[in-house]
């Protein structure tokens, strides 16, 4: 294999991708997968692309990866009409690993005459296979004009989901990503601490979330969330998006703060905390104390081996015992390529918990006239989660 464009940010290695690519086609002959089909249109929730090429899909385009069990991959991506590249599968432009075909066309959501030109390539690729077995990846994801064109192509093959085979394969997480797993927290960490030191009276919420942003994309970071609320002390607020964040911060509020990005290769974590402008109350003080017991009750529970739904059945019990009402939400989930990743800590998981998978708990609700919640990331190790990746104190921070 060739040597990464200095142009990549922080690249996989290629030992890990043939990593990944062997345990995939590993998994495709134990259950009878002839190939794959998989496409995603971002780089937040589009981790399956990402996983096999280590190259994002990005800003709504489709970008589609046919991948054979006894082949090399085709790539179809958002450009100029019957573009077809024959490429080096060692890398030799810099870019592309494993890609024999590199394909595109100019297709686009907002024009729906174009939605037959991704299913069009994606078929020559898989034609080769139009009487076996093809695995559908991410067909949440997936545009519906693809599958239908796709099965209309070939009704002579046999259609399976194929996500779960690679859930479970990208979950467990390698020495290699599990570093750079660490180098997203500490770069959070740092967005964090400028926020802290920034923040002050008269700023709106969406300038503080600037500041997490400049940070964290001076140190890699290529796509993320910067969701934060500020709020009087006895009126309550969580966390908001852009378009929530217009509010003028004052002398004596409360501020929530949520940085969900990525970090240089890709891969994401999060931390939240809770800034007070001033002083903080001793409810707050001692909701955030009852969060952080829920938090560590969790932790304590996630064990290699231990179904997810077991977890969320504890957690609830143990939140009722306390007074609280019980958890609907998503409040501990596993991240890598994607913001949300499997395994999901709910009552229909029907994973285990295991080693080196990457979780985030994030425990939140309101009572009274607070609303607490702390968020940070563990690594499963042999006997469950050890300390933080995110070497920051878990309190309010008290500025001003």
């Amino acid at each position: 294999m060739n040597e990464m464009s200095e142009r990549i940010n922080k690249p996989i290695s290629t030992k890990e991708l043939e990593r990944r690519w062997a345990a995939i086609r590993s998994a495709m002959e134990e259950q009878g997968i002839d190939v794959l089909l998989m496409q995603n249109n971002n780089d937040h929730m589009g981790g399956y692309t990402k996983y096999v090429t280590d190259v994002p899909a990005t800003n709504g385009y489709p970008m589609t990866i046919v991948f054979p069990r006894d082949d090399a991959m085709s790539q179809i991506n958002q450009g100029p009409f019957e573009m077809v590249r024959d490429l080096d599968v060692g890398g030799s432009d810099g870019i592309h690993r494993g890609v024999k075909t590199l394909m595109t066309t100019p297709s686009y959501a907002c024009a729906p005459y174009t939605n037959d030109y991704d299913p069009a390539l994606a078929c020559k690729a898989i034609e080769p296979y139009k009487d076996g077995t093809i695995g559908l990846v991410g067909t949440y994801q997936m545009s519906f004009a693809m599958v239908d064109y796709v099965k209309r192509q070939f009704p002579n093959a046999t259609y399976v989901e194929a996500s779960d085979l690679m859930d479970r394969i990208k979950v467990i997480k390698s020495e290699e990503e599990i570093e750079l797993i660490r180098g997203t927290a500490a770069q959070q960490v740092a967005s964090m601490e400028a926020v802290i030191k920034e923040i002050r009276p008269g700023m709106k919420d969406s300038d503080v979330a600037a500041v997490a942003l400049h940070a964290g994309h001076k140190m890699g970071s290529e796509q993320g969330v910067y969701l934060c609320q500020s709020w009087q002390i006895g009126t309550p607020a969580a966390i908001g998006p852009r378009h929530n964040q217009d509010r003028v911060i004052q002398e004596g509020d409360s501020f929530n703060m949520l940085v969900e990005n990525n970090g240089a290769g890709g891969y994401f974590t999060e931390i939240g905390r809770t800034i007070v402008l001033g002083e903080a109350t001793q409810e707050q003080h001692d909701e955030l104390a009852f969060t952080l017991g829920a938090q560590r009750f969790t932790l304590d529970l996630m064990k290699p081996g231990t179904p997810c739904a077991e977890i969320w059945d504890k957690y609830n019990a143990f939140m009722v015992e306390n007074d609280r009402d019980p958890e609907s939400r998503l409040y501990c989930h596993g991240q890598g390529y994607e913001m949300v990743e499997r395994p999901l800590i709910r009552k229909d998981e029907p994973m285990n918990i295991e080693k080196n998978m990457n979780l985030v708990c994030h425990p939140g609700y309101i009572r009274g006239n607070v609303y607490s919640w702390i968020c940070d990331n563990y690594i499963i190790g042999s006997n469950g989660p050890g300390d933080s990746i995110h070497e920051m104190p878990q309190k309010i921070f008290e500025v001003g």
